[in-house]
């Protein structure tokens, strides 16, 4: 999954290594430290959004006033993590309110399945928002369908009921989940973003891990000559392509582009990084490295092509590996590298976009709010995040969560991703355009299709950004918000 809440066509795998995978971006007696810190300045206020809120209560065992009795209504896209996770914090919930009955729901169309329930005022009481046909969290938080979760945030944490749940989260987590002021959406999983590749591949052939675009370039010919398509991506979804162009843009522009294009401040888009990492991503379609029909494949067979040897490089998140744990071949040796750096980076070429995705919320509308609240309170555990790694095989955003025991069965895609992430010694990449404003990613991800599909060229795409961009800056109907100036 992603920050994004990415698609995912497949049912969910077996866990070949339960305990395997996690301690992920958790160096050896640290804590994870954080992404950028995003915005929290809008011309609405975003609090008057927060629909009801849940009874407060002197008990911290039940700081929500969670009635014993009543049901909880538990929705989760089921993509790449599977859903057993949530049955395990079900399970947890139950034997706190053990009179309770949880109705357990799973799938990938949110929209199709969850839309007629808001409407009719009937949503679940807790939401795993995530996948292609997700809930747009701009638009419920417009129409005041999401509760404001600074409540949560302020509760009693289960593990130490003298702090509060936001003291037991990675840095970063919160500003992820922010519209405006205050928190709307617990992002639970963290996410290590780059090019994934096989070390054993790449061993084999003698081919180095790039470090500049213009190695990765001379890198791309020699793989080619081998009969191996140097570079494939899940077409039929741009977001994926989205995040490595992004990335470049980053690491190219500094932290003042990266203000420009988050606040749409005008001609944003037209700024020389933008132009040089746009550029850059079209040579990988103009020297012929995609992998022939790329372009129109899900993210699961471009990545099966990959796990089988077709192509040698692939962007995506760190939940890669458990996406494709039966597809992956013994000895494939999973591994991933950060984007390459373009001539006159303001960032380093380690840094690597690291930041809490899959959204969970709560309805304001919701029958049992009180009951939402208290099963992200539970996700929020050190038992939770323990849970959610043993059933997921990725990180959560729970500090101190990952026992040695978990630490030491790393898969080699998780540990490659701990070291990326180690590596960029607090240089992390963060965007926040994509949650703020569903319908310019849209118009952005239409543009990246086009790009990749060698339909328009790297100036069409810049227009076509800019236009977006402009388009939604001046609709007055979408609540805007604005990035802080500094990044940390």
């Amino acid at each position: 999954m992603s920050e994004h809440g990415l698609p995912a066509d497949v049912s969910r795998r077996q866990m070949l290594v339960r305990s395997a995978a996690i301690a992920a971006m958790v160096g050896p007696g640290s804590a994870l430290a954080a992404g950028c810190a995003a915005g929290s300045g809008s011309s609405k206020s975003s609090t008057t959004n927060s629909g009801s809120t849940a009874a407060n209560s002197s008990d911290p065992k039940n700081p929500f006033g969670v009635k014993a009795s009543n049901p909880l209504d538990v929705y989760v896209f089921k993509g790449g993590y599977g859903d057993n996770y949530a049955k395990a914090f079900e399970a947890m919930y139950t034997k706190d309110f053990p009179g309770a009955s949880v109705s357990h729901h799973s799938g990938q169309n949110l929209t199709g399945d969850l839309q007629p329930r808001f409407n009719a005022g009937s949503p679940p009481d807790v939401i795993d928002d995530s996948g292609a046909q997700q809930l747009k969290l701009d638009v419920l938080n417009s129409s005041g369908q999401l509760t404001n979760l600074d409540q949560l945030l302020n509760a009693p944490s289960i593990d130490d009921p003298s702090k509060k749940v936001r003291d037991t989260l990675l840095a970063g987590t919160i500003e992820q989940g922010q519209l405006g002021a205050s928190m709307f959406s617990l992002n639970y999983v963290f996410t290590v973003f780059g090019l994934w590749y096989s070390a054993s591949t790449f061993k084999k052939n003698n081919w180095q891990v790039p470090t500049t675009w213009d190695d990765f370039m001379t890198l791309c010919a020699t793989i080619k000559a081998t009969g191996m398509a140097p570079f494939a991506h899940q077409g039929k979804y741009p977001y994926y392509m989205l995040v490595p162009l992004m990335d470049m843009v980053a690491k190219n522009g500094g932290p003042d582009v990266q203000t420009a294009i988050d606040n749409l401040e005008p001609n944003a888009w037209k700024a020389d990084a933008v132009k040089n990492s746009v550029d850059a991503i079209y040579e990988l379609v103009d020297k012929g490295y995609m992998l022939p029909g790329t372009e129109g494949l899900t993210h699961i067979q471009s990545q099966t092509l990959w796990n089988q040897g077709k192509a040698a490089v692939i962007p995506c998140g760190s939940w890669l590996e458990n996406e494709q744990l039966t597809a992956t071949p013994p000895g494939f040796d999973m591994a991933v590298f950060a984007m390459p750096s373009l001539t006159g980076d303001k960032m380093p070429q380690t840094a690597v976009r690291a930041e809490a995705g899959e959204p969970f919320i709560v309805p304001s509308k919701a029958k049992n709010q009180a009951g939402g609240l208290e099963f992200l309170r539970i996700m929020c555990s050190k038992a939770g995040g323990a849970s959610f790694a043993q059933n997921a095989n990725s990180l959560s955003v729970v500090k101190d969560a990952i026992t040695p025991e978990i630490s030491a069965k790393l898969l080699p895609g998780t540990k490659s991703s701990n070291d990326l992430y180690q590596a960029a010694n607090g240089q992390y990449i963060a965007w926040y355009y994509l949650n703020w404003y569903s319908q310019f990613e849209k118009d952005l991800e239409d543009a990246m299709s086009q790009l990749m599909a060698n339909k328009i060229q790297p100036a069409d795409f810049i227009n076509r950004a800019q236009s977006a961009a402009d388009k939604c800056a001046a609709d007055s109907s979408v609540q805007k918000f604005k990035r802080p100036t500094s990044t940390s």
